[in-house]
């Protein structure tokens, strides 16, 4: 009896590391989608930039819904479809299309939202949306992202300093001067009482929250930075960290320090 327990507890302790290793290889990857294109951005190379620079850095399987028009007023094909948003465990929005102001469509992108979807807001996917009101009331796609911002100055360099080191987002993060990028201003001069700041950045005189994290509808994760602009930015190994971290964070798959969590790491 006691030679069969002992064989029993060596077949477990065999078996029990292929067990786990077994346990990591079916997490299933975090599904985002990605939607992209309209003014002013260079979108059929960022694209690529940011969904082979996220996938190198987590364990993400990004789908891109890229809109070639170069207007402002031209919605995403991506949201023709009412149930856009199914499958998907978070969406990166980094759109620019300003003059989509329709209330109905802009409750069709924000529904999934309101029911608990987690979304990343990048760059200019901050001056979205802007329905009736704007910017004199905060418009329900502001409710969403954490801050109002009307427009920017001159390209020039913008120095990001992280005001919330604790974050799990920021944890280790080293403050940095980009190259010649956009600075988005901040109505009021801050974000709203549902968001929390993470970096500011400044820019001769002007100094603005560019990175901070929002709870929409007292329970959505949103993560957003108006950083972004220019490719090299885009590619910036220190921006795509940054991203990476914060749709981690987003979706409950980033630990304390900043890592992904157990299974989320990028695949090898």
């Amino acid at each position: 009896m006691k030679r069969f327990f002992l064989a029993g507890a060596a077949v477990l302790a065999v078996l029990s590391p292929l067990a786990r290793a077994d346990d990591k290889s079916a997490v299933k990857p975090i599904k985002a989608l990605l939607v992209l294109g309209g003014c002013c951005h260079d979108y059929a190379k960022q694209k690529d930039i940011l969904s082979k620079g996220i996938s190198a850095r987590a364990n993400v399987e990004i789908t891109i819904a890229y809109d070639p028009d170069k207007g402002t007023k031209h919605l995403n094909p991506v949201y023709d479809n009412p149930d856009w948003a199914k499958g998907y465990d978070v969406i990166i929005h980094d759109e620019c299309c300003s003059d989509v102001k329709d209330k109905d469509l802009v409750e069709r992108i924000l529904a999934p939202h309101r029911a608990g979807l987690p979304g990343v807001v990048l760059h200019c996917g901050m001056h979205c949306y802007r329905t009736e009101g704007w910017p004199k009331v905060v418009t329900p796609w502001f409710e969403f992202t954490g801050l109002q911002s009307t427009g920017h100055g001159a390209q020039l360099p913008i120095a990001v300093s992280f005001v919330d080191k604790e974050s799990s987002i920021t944890k280790g993060l080293e403050d940095w001067t980009t190259i010649q990028e956009e600075l988005y201003n901040n109505i009021a001069g801050k974000v709203l009482d549902t968001a929390q700041p993470l970096a500011r950045g400044k820019q001769g005189k002007d100094d603005n929250v560019c990175v901070w994290t929002n709870t929409y509808d007292k329970k959505t994760r949103v993560f957003a930075t108006t950083l972004g602009h220019n490719n090299e930015t885009v590619a910036d190994g220190r921006y795509l960290d940054l991203v990476t971290r914060g749709l981690l964070w987003s979706t409950g798959h980033l630990t304390d320090d900043g890592k992904p969590a157990a299974g989320y790491e990028a695949k090898k």
